[in-house]
């Protein structure tokens, strides 16, 4: 049984439109047409909404939510999680500028996130390079629940989560495949297939691509392969088994050095670097990385009311990684100290979520009720070496070979020397009641944690072996009411954590950091369906912090640090007209250090802009000579933002231009059907830009890509 995606109606009128030819006058034959070039698409009894874990729609929810579906993906010409992030209110994403595209970072309300969910379940990260990434060409739906998310998906950031929806078999049938070229010496394929299995209870999805391209950064590579399948098992008309498998292969992804602020945000006396600088040497860069998830989903409908849900996913991946750091520049200001390093990481772990939910009426009364038990397992073996920068050459900033360093002749340097394992386990019970009186949607939930951290092997040639075990209750409060008018008012409280590593100079153990949100707000959702807004101010506090202990020596710390979020969001979406599609987006944020015992208090931490707008427009043409055109403009500003923690200066801040043009080559030919020709541009003015942590590691934005697809969809 499979559940039809929320849509707008007057979206798919439009698309509709645009996808025939101008003189279609029967609407049999627009809905046949529209059915045999794009299929509705749709989601699986599986499917659960991120910020409830139930079928309450986003606009329903008592706290911040975006969701970016896949024509937006297709349309933006996405390629990675972080392009995808670039139009979301409260969110800044590439941080380590456009060159390092091997990891997903990005900051929500703030506060730094390396953690994605895939399926609703967590991507199990090691804390060090091997983070999995999950490909833009596997996935249906992003969504961006903001605010602390651990009521129900335990230990997160907490300025939220980002989830990524795969692709899922549908029993219609639907096949595309497509190829890119651009600059950057881009190549690109790739397919999608599925469809019910002749007229059994299986139905399947698959996906597949190949992706060769030079990296920003000169003698750079990224190399991706992925595959994914995916089947459906309809046991019986109440019961749906899925079997899932994602196999990503990456035999080179970039690099991920950084350069001096000196150089790069400010002009030196011997110039400024280009922004494809590479600090690094082609012959000690080297990033490997192999991921394979394996997993399968359980869905029972014991009756109308009730449903169980099994979720579970088993990770194997490694890392290989050759690379160097910066040590800083030498007196003239040219001269770049560097050390060379390498890591070699496997990870093997599992994580599995069992949710059972139901529905109880008494009167006006309708409870949605939800009851979880969730568990995660992950080993990692880490090994490190490092030549502490001895017997690595440096390098000439304005004058640069990338080809010094001879991977034979380096010694690293037995202090630095480590071979040590992780294991982390998690197990969360939570619950949730969503109980709605007639307009009134009212939330309440909690969530228990017991988390458990074990660290042992060589580390800097000391042997350790450190048991660190965690507990932790969070929940949340959350109150929206529905006018008649579409106006949704709001108000909602949650608390999240995180674990810390070490122990104070007493030896007592760190505890985990905690915060809460305040949110309040209005939604707004036209009649129709053709407008939806969102208005939002909020408000996290986070304790626990670490910081130095005054009482203690250099390095000793103690938990009394705080940190506070307070900001506003704006969200808009909108189909003026049948052909007009605007979105805009604008938050200001005010982040500050509020308890610090190191000199940061009063202090903005780095990457956080106070102010961030961006705007998308589409714009479908359905009559005339260019009917079958769309075309899309979209401006982003990011202000400027700190350039260390110490707040000594700023990074500038930047305007963007991106540009995205697709025509349906049916409505020249009705041979042709089904082929679309589409082409991107991003950062179209090549706008120079940066993203630092200090004056020691700064990144260059992404420079001008351009990319020309042809698709044809049967």
């Amino acid at each position: 049984m499979l559940r039809p995606k929320h849509f707008k109606h007057a979206a798919l009128a439009s698309a509709i439109a645009v996808a025939l030819p101008a003189h279609s006058a029967s609407a049999d034959d627009i809905i046949e047409q529209a059915i045999t070039v794009a299929p509705l698409v749709v989601y699986s009894d599986t499917y659960r909404n991120t910020a409830t874990k139930s079928a309450l729609a986003p606009e329903e929810t008592p706290q911040g939510i975006t969701i970016i579906d896949r024509d937006t993906l297709d349309m933006r010409g996405v390629d990675s999680v972080s392009e995808a992030l670039r139009y979301v209110p409260g969110v800044t994403t590439e941080l380590r500028g456009g060159a390092v595209t091997r990891m997903d970072l990005f900051t929500i309300r703030g506060f730094t996130n390396y953690q994605n969910m895939y399926d609703g379940l967590q991507l199990l990260f090691n804390d060090w390079n091997l983070q999995p990434q999950i490909d833009s060409v596997a996935i249906e739906q992003v969504e961006v629940f903001k605010g602390p998310t651990s009521v129900l998906y335990g230990s997160m950031p907490p300025g939220g989560l980002v989830n990524l929806i795969a692709k899922s078999p549908t029993t219609e049938s639907y096949n595309s495949v497509s190829a890119s070229l651009g600059n950057q010496d881009l190549k690109e394929a790739s397919f999608e297939t599925t469809g019910q299995i002749a007229d059994s209870d299986f139905s399947y999805s698959v996906v597949g691509l190949i992706r060769d391209k030079d990296g920003q950064a000169v003698t750079s590579e990224e190399q991706r392969r992925v595959f994914a399948p995916s089947v459906d098992w309809q046991l019986t008309d109440r019961t749906l088994i899925n079997f899932n498998i994602y196999y990503q292969d990456d035999p080179s992804a970039g690099i991920y050095n950084t350069v001096p602020a000196l150089g790069s945000v400010y002009k030196s006396s011997h110039g400024k670097l280009p922004t494809d600088f590479y600090a690094g040497d082609a012959n000690w860069n080297t990033y490997e990385r192999k991921v394979l998830l394996v997993g399968y989903k359980i869905n029972h409908e014991f009756n109308d009311d009730w449903t169980f849900l099994h979720n579970f996913r088993y990770l194997d991946g490694d890392a290989y990684q050759e690379n160097t750091y910066n040590n800083g520049l030498a007196a003239d200001n040219r001269t770049l100290l560097r050390s060379a390093y390498l890591t070699d990481e496997q990870s093997i772990g599992f994580t599995v979520d069992n949710q059972l939910s139901g529905i109880v009426r008494h009167g006006d009364f309708e409870h949605n009720l939800l009851f979880g038990v969730d568990y995660s397992h992950l080993e990692s073996d880490i090994k490190y070496e490092d030549t502490a920068g001895i017997g690595t050459p440096s390098i000439d900033l304005y004058s640069p070979n990338n080809y010094l360093i001879n991977p034979n002749s380096l010694s690293f340097y037995p202090g630095y020397s480590s071979d040590f394992e992780i294991h982390k386990e998690q197990t969360g019970i939570y619950f949730q009641d969503q109980l709605r009186i007639n307009s009134l949607v009212l939330l309440a939930g909690g969530r228990y944690d017991d988390f458990k951290n074990r660290t042992k092997g060589r580390q800097y040639s000391a042997q350790i072996n450190n048991s660190e075990s965690y507990h932790n209750f969070s929940g949340r409060l959350g109150a929206l009411y529905e006018f008649d008018n579409g106006l949704a008012p709001f108000v909602s409280y949650a608390e999240s954590f995180e674990p810390v590593s070490g122990n104070d100079r007493h030896g007592n153990q760190f505890k985990p950091t905690e915060a809460h949100q305040w949110e309040a707000g209005i939604k707004y959702s036209s009649a129709d369906d053709a407008s939806q807004i969102t208005l939002s101010a909020f408000q996290i506090t986070k304790e626990n912090d670490v910081t130095r202990d005054p009482s203690g020596g250099p390095y000793d710390q103690i938990q009394t640090g705080e940190v506070e979020s307070k900001g506003i969001e704006l969200e808009i979406n909108s189909q003026v007209t049948d052909q007009l599609f605007l979105m805009f987006n604008y938050t200001w944020l005010d982040m500050e250090v509020t308890k610090d015992n190191s000199g940061l208090e009063g202090k903005t931490p780095v990457w956080v802009a106070e102010q961030t707008a961006s705007l998308w427009a589409n714009y479908d043409v359905s009559s005339g000579s260019f009917a079958g055109l769309r075309a899309g403009l979209g401006i982003r500003y990011i202000g400027e933002t700190e350039l260390d923690a110490a707040n000594t200066d700023t990074v500038p801040s930047y305007t963007l231009v991106d540009l995205a043009l697709s025509y349906d080559l049916g409505q020249l030919d009705s041979s042709m059907r089904g082929t679309t020709v589409s082409a991107t541009a991003n950062n179209v003015f090549d706008e120079r830009y940066y993203s630092c942590y200090d004056g020691n590691n700064c990144w260059f934005g992404a420079e001008r890509t351009v990319e020309a697809t042809v698709k044809y969809e049967f």
